[in-house]
């Protein structure tokens, strides 16, 4: 197990990104399986939807399907836990994490019993099933959780990282898996991944935009058109929602003219409020724009249509952060 280590490379990264999160969580299961003994993955009637289809028939050992009882997953996998398994639940992220709310607090948090919790398709994928299946308040209600870890990815090729890192981890970890196949890459090439510390992606010296999981990509883009209109603008992938890298916030609010965070989550406490939280500790900081999802339930739909609904396409990025900037006076 102190060995163990993920590496990334342009080709396992495409591959990733065709997949999807959900997909290439099911590959990375198969390669830990044939690593670890003790490994267990629990679900609850999704393995098609997790990728584990592969898995649960090569090592059926080392699966066990609980169906829809999400509060029996959590109750059996810390069981599991303290019998030194390394063990693994999921199913789709609202069910993961607010129908179990209780057991995650109980068992894994008060207990302190370490389980890796995947919450699959999280933030506005499933808009198509509408908010019984988005999940826009996973991230403020586990990182109010003591003893959890809380991660969101910025493409598949992290995800694979994280899951990698979570099983390490001295506490227990909700790693929240955003958008769909054929998503954006990020990262081509193996770096390090350390859960706790943010990973600068793009440097700037005026704005800095602090985004993570799926909608990083967009985030990134939308730097590069507030570049080119003059605004240098840094990108920070702030992957750990919990432990937070406070340290390097506190660096980034000394060089910043303006921070942004950008998520496919409630702003009310999630990747914002966290930022907010480190923040308000100083004595002077730069101001902060919040981008993402306005407190509200909007009509259902497709993935596109709602990040555009909640102006979190590139180009509306772009915008709100160009007529934020221009009302400070800066441009």
């Amino acid at each position: 197990m102190k060995n163990l280590h993920f590496k990334l490379d342009e080709k396992n990264s495409k591959i990733y990104s065709r997949i999807g999160s959900r997909a290439t969580f099911g590959l990375i299961a198969l390669d830990l399986a044939k690593k670890i003994d003790n490994l267990m993955i629990l679900t609850s009637d999704v393995s098609t939807s997790a990728g584990l289809d592969r898995y649960r028939k090569s090592f059926p050992d080392k699966y066990l399907e609980v169906g829809i009882a999400e509060q029996n997953l959590i109750g059996i996998a810390a069981g599991l836990a303290s019998e030194n398994f390394n063990v693994f639940t999921t199913t789709f992220a609202p069910f993961q994490t607010m129908r179990c709310c209780e057991q995650i607090k109980v068992n894994l948090g008060y207990m302190k019993q370490k389980v890796c919790l995947v919450g699959l398709a999280s933030g506005l994928v499933l808009g198509p099933l509408g908010y019984t299946h988005c999940c826009v308040e996973d991230l403020s209600i586990m990182r109010s959780i003591p003893n959890m870890a809380v991660i969101s990815p910025a493409d598949c090729g992290e995800t694979a990282k994280t899951i990698y890192a979570s099983l390490l981890y001295k506490d227990s970890v909700y790693i929240r898996l955003t958008g769909g196949s054929n998503s954006d890459i990020i990262y081509t090439k193996d770096y390090e991944f350390v859960i706790g510390r943010n990973d600068i992606i793009k440097e700037g010296d005026q704005a800095t935009i602090i985004s993570n999981g799926a909608i990083l990509s967009e985030s990134l883009k939308a730097s590069y058109l507030l570049d080119k209109k003059g605004i240098s603008t840094r990108v920070v992938n702030m992957h750990t929602i919990k432990p937070l890298d406070v340290d390097n916030i506190k660096k980034i609010a000394k060089t910043s003219k303006l921070i942004i965070t950008v998520e496919e989550h409630n702003i009310i406490g999630g990747l914002g409020s966290a930022v907010a939280e480190c923040l308000s500790t100083l004595n002077s900081s730069p101001p902060q724009l919040f981008i993402g999802i306005p407190d509200s339930y909007k009509k259902s739909g497709e993935y596109e249509y709602l990040k555009r609904e909640y102006k979190l396409t590139s180009e509306l990025i772009f915008r709100q952060i160009g007529e934020k900037y221009e009302q400070l006076g800066q441009v």
